[in-house]
């Protein structure tokens, strides 16, 4: 008889991550393989440390920086993302993102921020300079790199990867619900459920599906939102605009090759709004995306939910 998956769950990131592997015997070496590539993550890529990579660059005002492999790496796939979405998952949000309120981690924030949400321009993508003979990152005076939208995905990725050459089974890694899956699934696919919080439970969850490679990713503006001065605001900033986008989606939830792809789709199509179905569709991507009303959208051959 197979035995079935087991896991464990731990704070990282500023999240939950949950790790599930379908060797039991192996669990502990997957954690630590885990925890070392999230470790690693967080020196690279957090704002909310003083001695980040990431806060480096950032106070270079212009200047070239010499990064880590990983940190190039990180950089140069938040730019690709910024380039597939036409700017739409910008990594130059930094600036934007703090001035929306989300000014510390998460957990840290109050419940209410008594100041307006300031409208600034973003200054695009286009101006950070990877150099990557050079082993530098060069970003422009007065811009705020801020890899918030890509990093956590990576992470999940390079986490299922290394977990999976390190143990040799097969492995779930998710990241506030941003997952990636590597080696050989259990019979049947992971089971994921699909909600607006990652953390929700029973009849929380909307749905299952079967996970078997990949990535899958949920962004939703359901979760992680605070009370300014102006009503509340949340984390997923429309490049165009320098604030939170007006969006007609809740949540939008993407299956695709990686973790990095399933994030960059779902946070385009909720900070693109109305084009997304299409674009998704043209993409060939499964995707449910949910209405602020809860109404349920399927594309791309994201499956149907059986009658009862």
């Amino acid at each position: 008889m197979t035995e079935p998956p087991r896991g464990c769950a731990f704070p990282a990131l500023g999240t939950t991550a949950e790790l599930l592997v379908a060797d039991a015997g192996r669990l502990a070496d997957a954690r630590a393989a885990v925890e070392q590539e999230l470790a690693a993550i967080d020196q690279a890529c957090s704002r909310f440390r003083g001695d980040s990579e990431l806060v480096r660059v950032n106070r270079a005002a212009g200047k070239p920086v010499a990064v880590s492999p990983l940190f190039l790496e990180a950089v140069a796939t938040a730019l690709r993302s910024a380039w597939r979405t036409d700017g739409l998952v910008d990594p130059t949000l930094g600036r934007a993102v703090r001035l929306a309120g989300y000014d510390r981690d998460f957990a840290a924030l109050p419940a209410a921020r008594p100041r307006r949400i300031a409208v600034r321009h973003v200054p695009g993508w286009r101006r950070v300079v990877v150099d990557r003979a050079a082993g530098t990152i060069t970003v422009p005076a007065g811009v705020v790199l801020d890899l918030g939208a890509t990093a956590k995905a990576l992470a999940a990725d390079r986490a299922a990867a290394a977990t999976h050459e390190r143990c040799g089974t097969g492995v779930l890694v998710s990241l506030g619900g941003d997952i990636a899956v590597a080696g050989e699934p259990p019979a049947g696919g992971w089971r994921v459920g699909i909600a607006d919080d990652h953390r929700a439970r029973g009849e929380a969850v909307a749905e299952t599906v079967a996970v078997r490679s990949g990535g899958l990713a949920t962004s939703s503006i359901a979760v992680r939102r605070w009370q300014m001065g102006d009503g509340e605001a949340h984390h997923l900033i429309d490049p165009a605009t320098g604030v939170p986008a007006l969006t007609p989606w809740r949540t939008v939830s993407v299956a695709a090759g990686s973790c990095v792809d399933a994030n960059t789709a779902s946070t385009a199509a909720i900070v693109g709004g109305a084009f997304a179905v299409a674009w998704l569709d043209r993409l060939g991507l499964p995707a449910r995306l949910v209405s602020q009303r809860g109404g349920v959208v399927r594309v791309g051959g994201w499956p149907a939910v059986a009658a009862a």
